[in-house]
């Protein structure tokens, strides 16, 4: 049997080809194009993966090196270091040698610029002639004299630390005024005359020191009253300055120099010696006096003799 076909059916066979190759060739050169496109982009990757690689190896090289250069470093910092601390160590020994020659310098001018008598056990013991006087001589305050119509001399080094102490005192209400300071070796002399005449050589010996023996001569020494005692010395003892006295002139560096029993003279509550701070301290803390001390003791603090 045949079959016939219209002239319709083969146009839509005809077109319906057409169609299927259309498709087939357009699918056809998406699948090439994207074939091509995924070549180039694998072959960009993988020049990126060796570009990539070969960055890697490198940093790695670079690494490694570095590394070897620190370990080397860090040697010559060990080696740098040790030799600083040696350095160092040798500086400290010679700066230390060097603290010890300028103390020991320091401490020669001071002792050459302090005269070895101002520590002195002058009460019959050692004899001052009459050539002495002191170094400098400064002028008590008329404000802390008991007639002050009459100079009274400290030595300079001194007077600021009278100066404080009678300060303090006058603040706590002790009207102390100083009686007597530094005499010379011809004022001793006199006095002691006076007294002999007075009270006969066997008294003023009691009380009084010949010239040479005197502490006041040190320019060191000063008598205390207050403006209600004045010249009476002898109820100084129950007068509250020297109670006063007695609880802070170490403070000052002063000492009492005669106390009760003593063996120089009577006790003089009175009579008040600058030391220096150190060895004042030192006595009130070992409840001795200064006559109790052995000379090559008290000798030692000469050198800080006027230290703050």
């Amino acid at each position: 049997m045949e079959v016939s076909m219209s002239r319709k059916d083969i146009l839509f066979l005809a077109l319906s080809i057409t169609l299927v190759m259309f498709v087939a060739g357009v699918s056809g050169y998406k699948y090439w194009t994207l074939f091509q496109a995924h070549t180039e982009t694998k072959a960009e990757l993988l020049s990126v993966k060796n570009e990539y690689s070969a960055t890697v190896q490198q940093l790695h090289s670079t690494i490694a090196e570095l590394g070897e250069r620190l370990a080397t470093t860090t040697i010559e910092r060990n080696t740098l270091e040790e030799a600083l601390r040696g350095e160092q160590v040798r500086i400290n020994a010679v700066q230390m040698q060097l603290d010890m020659v300028t103390g020991t310098i320091g401490t020669l001018a001071k002792l050459n610029s302090t005269d070895k008598e101002l520590l002195q056990k002058y009460s019959r013991v050692y004899f001052l002639n009459e050539h002495f006087e002191p170094k400098s001589l400064s002028l008590i305050p008329v404000d802390y004299v008991f007639q002050p119509e009459k100079d009274k001399m400290i030595l300079g080094s001194v007077l600021s630390f009278l100066f404080d102490m009678l300060r303090d005192a006058n603040a706590d209400g002790i009207n102390l005024r100083v009686l007597s300071a530094y005499r010379s070796f011809g004022e001793q002399s006199s006095l002691k005359s006076a007294y002999k005449i007075t009270y006969g050589a066997g008294m003023s010996n009691k009380f009084s020191a010949d010239q040479g023996y005197s502490e006041h001569q040190l320019g060191t020494t000063v008598d205390f009253t207050t403006e209600e005692l004045g010249d009476n010395y002898d109820n100084f003892e129950q007068d509250k300055a020297y109670l006063w006295l007695t609880e802070h002139a170490c403070q000052y560096g002063f000492v009492l120099s005669y106390p009760k029993d003593n063996a120089y003279y009577v006790f003089e509550p009175w009579h008040w010696r600058f030391v220096g701070l150190n060895l004042a301290h030192r006595l009130e803390t070992a409840g001795q006096y200064f006559y109790d001390m052995e000379q090559r003791d008290i000798d030692q603090y000469l050198v800080s003799l006027f230290d703050n």
